[in-house]
């Protein structure tokens, strides 16, 4: 009898879990997906008023003293990604004001005409949504950081439309080479409602047309040369953007004067390439895939990324990453050989896994993107980018838990 009734109390132990963390997830999933859907929105908005109204470009200066003034009046100086990221490794708390200042100061900087995505500003609002939800519900110090995760997962699901890729990114990316297990029922259940609210709100995921070539000997050795290419575009992505952000921050101590000077140049490169790196950019990656990309593409959105967010401007880095891989692989990709389209494809998942340090996460968003077909070439490219990026990333508080070379613990924080 005793036996029976440790059983029965373990199995009720599992099913108020299960159902506790389905309700959690689905309660912080509505609400990211709520939150992302109405972000999602904005920022199509602000890019269209840009691209309507091509004086707005001339407002950026004001852009960028708004952005510092929000983070100044809110005592948020210094918060983003990597607050969220320490929140689920040492349990520190994410500030609730930092989701609308990161809400608005992302809107600002592509209304303005500023090179940022929107990927980084879906992990901090949702973050931040997870974080205050798992407050308010009065969870335990273990559980606050898996709903901080399922904020992540829910937000980046509804922006994107890739809710498996959520998943699996907000397991990943805080600690590289163990994924957090745990989190896997409630963010698959908070990805999956934040996803259901955003097609609810009529958003469309982000899909891709190439074709894939069957898995082909001959393509193997171009697919390599690409991979390894890859690698050292994603180094040079991340590096440019802290080198650039240092730089600024050394010369221009200032972040008020670092917005106007920023802002100048930017304004200026503008005028000179006529506004194609501008904003998200999500029209020439659609065009990369399609198989047109200029030759220096992929240098100037690095250029224009790095001066945006080194000077205070808001956004993400991961759809930048995309602009660059895409750009560079369709030039690169067909010099080797490759059809243009293809190489795009590869170099988009390739440099986004080398740059956040996620090849799992890398590999189900190519099925994501751009369908199951190659699916191969893309765990090739993704293996081959993550091990040669190194230990580079964007996230300076990730942690990279297991050597890239050897059965190794090593427990290291990401170089920037």
């Amino acid at each position: 009898m005793k036996v029976l009734q440790e059983k029965w109390h373990t199995a009720c132990r599992y099913g108020a879990a299960l159902v506790k963390w389905l309700l959690v997830g689905a309660l912080i999933g509505a609400v990211g997906g709520a939150v992302g859907s109405v972000f999602h929105l904005g920022v199509d908005y602000a890019t269209s008023v840009r691209a309507s109204y091509g004086w707005v470009l001339y407002l950026m200066p004001l852009g960028g003293l708004a952005i510092v003034w929000l983070y100044r009046v809110t005592r948020t100086e210094g918060k983003g990604t990597n607050a969220v990221i320490e929140s689920v490794h040492f349990g520190r708390d994410v500030p609730i004001l930092l989701v609308p200042v990161i809400f608005f100061s992302t809107v600002i900087t592509h209304l303005v005409g500023g090179s940022a995505g929107r990927e980084g500003a879906a992990l901090q609002i949702g973050g931040g949504i997870g974080h205050g939800t798992g407050k308010l519900l009065h969870l335990g110090e273990k559980d606050l950081p898996l709903a901080t995760l399922c904020g992540m997962s829910g937000v980046f699901a509804a922006l994107f439309g890739t809710p498996l890729t959520a998943t699996v990114f907000a397991l990943e990316v805080i600690s590289v080479g163990v994924l957090y297990y745990a989190g896997l029922v409630p963010c698959i259940t908070a990805s999956m409602t934040g996803y259901l609210v955003s097609r609810l709100a009529g958003i469309a995921p982000t899909r891709f047309e190439v074709v894939l070539p069957e898995l082909n000997v001959s393509l193997m050795l171009p697919v390599l040369g690409l991979s390894i290419l890859c690698a050292l575009v994603s180094i040079l992505f991340c590096r440019g953007l802290h080198i650039t952000e240092h730089l600024a921050e050394q010369y221009i101590p200032s972040p008020w004067l670092r917005a106007v000077v920023g802002s100048a140049v930017l304004i200026g490169l503008s005028l000179l390439t006529g506004g194609d790196y501008n904003g998200a950019g999500m029209d020439v990656i659609q065009r990369a895939v399609a198989g047109e990309a200029t030759a220096l593409a992929w240098l100037w959105k690095l250029l224009f990324t790095a001066i945006t967010i080194g000077v205070g401007f808001k956004g993400g880095e991961v759809v930048p990453s995309f602009f660059v891989g895409a750009t560079f692989g369709c030039v690169a990709g067909t010099l080797l050989g490759l059809p243009a389209g293809f190489g795009a494809a590869l170099g988009l998942v390739a440099v986004f896994c080398g740059a956040v340090n996620c090849p799992l996460a890398s590999i189900i968003l190519s099925i994501e993107l751009f369908g199951g077909q190659g699916l191969l070439y893309f765990a090739m490219t993704c293996a081959i980018s993550y091990l040669l990026s190194g230990y580079c990333g964007l996230y300076s508080s990730q942690t990279i838990l297991y050597s890239k070379l050897r059965a190794e613990f090593i427990n290291l924080r990401t170089r920037e």
